[in-house]
């Protein structure tokens, strides 16, 4: 310890403070210590939140395929909270822009796509977006619908994804919002597609005729010829969909030995459409949406190509 000099006497510096001192002394520890506690708790809150971050789970890699999930039975409703269980897939629609009639203005841009089986069938849920409902036909009015595309046959090589290619068809599952109504109700007379008709009378209406009688029925059959062949475009329906064969454009025919079901529903954005068929023997899959208030109908659609699908 240092001396202190004063007329040459000995002076030794005392270590206790005065209680002003002290005060001072402490006083001016205080910001320094508040500082660093303060600068103590932002470190520990950065490294609690990044231990926060590094215990969060990544968000699920990308649905790159249909993946087919399998469920013990398989849903008819598209609101069935069965298809949460299975991964969606987000199809971008490409225009049909190569055969003629081609579809030249891009309309609806993707469909989403889940897929759940039970061994022998595979049910497909269709959702995209469409502001405007079309269900009921007329002159110049088309209505709404989708498609579901899957090769005839597993092979080596596959089919055109443009409804295939000859000597490797293609099986499509079509559903139109029109068939839908018929379904869900709406008549199959001229007053429910056109209120305002006037309607003179049916010959098989006559009041001379009774009702169900055989001479009625008769009459109808002679009136409606479609419909006593049991061509389903010219009667009521009992189904919303179809099954076609195809081998290129413009060859589409009907799949008699098809077996398919389905069910569309209105979604506060657009449409919801479950088609139900047979698990098919290849595992690629295409799609097409038709947007009937942008005059889509037959080739004009969106469509996408071979999407894979996979089977865990």
């Amino acid at each position: 310890m240092r001396s202190i000099f004063n007329n040459g006497k000995t002076l030794t510096p005392t270590l206790s403070l005065t209680r002003q001192g002290r005060g001072k002394q402490i006083r001016s520890l205080l910001p320094r210590c508040l500082g660093e506690k303060v600068r103590m708790r932002r470190i520990v809150l950065v490294v609690a939140m990044g231990a926060l971050a590094g215990c969060q789970k990544a968000p699920p890699p990308p649905v790159t395929e249909v993946v087919l999930t399998a469920a013990a039975s398989l849903p008819a409703e598209p609101g069935d909270a069965a298809w949460q269980t299975a991964p969606e897939y987000v199809a971008k629609l490409l225009l049909q822009d190569m055969v003629e009639p081609r579809l030249l203005q891009p309309s609806t841009s993707e469909v989403r796509v889940r897929a759940l089986h039970n061994g022998k069938e595979v049910a497909f849920r269709l959702e995209w977006a469409d502001a405007t409902p079309n269900d009921t036909p007329g002159p110049a009015k088309f209505s709404d619908g989708c498609a579901v595309q899957v090769p005839a046959h597993a092979g080596p090589s596959l089919p055109a994804p443009q409804m295939g290619e000859p000597g490797k068809p293609v099986e499509i599952t079509f559903w139109t919002a029109n068939w839908q109504a018929i379904v869900n109700g709406r008549p199959d007379e001229i007053n429910a597609l056109y209120p305002h008709a006037a309607i003179d009378g049916y010959p098989f209406k006559a009041a001379a005729l009774e009702k169900d009688s055989p001479t009625q029925k008769e009459m109808a059959v002679r009136y409606a010829p479609a419909r006593a062949l049991g061509n389903n475009r010219g009667g009521p329906r009992t189904v919303p969909v179809e099954d076609y064969l195809a081998e290129g454009p413009g060859t589409i025919s009907p799949n008699k030995a098809g077996a398919s079901k389905g069910t569309g529903r209105r979604t506060p954005t657009g449409w919801a459409v479950v088609i139900t068929r047979p698990l098919p023997e290849s595992r690629q899959v295409a799609f097409a949406v038709w947007d009937g208030a942008h005059e889509e109908v037959g080739a004009r659609k969106m469509r996408t190509g071979w999407i894979p699908m996979r089977q865990p």
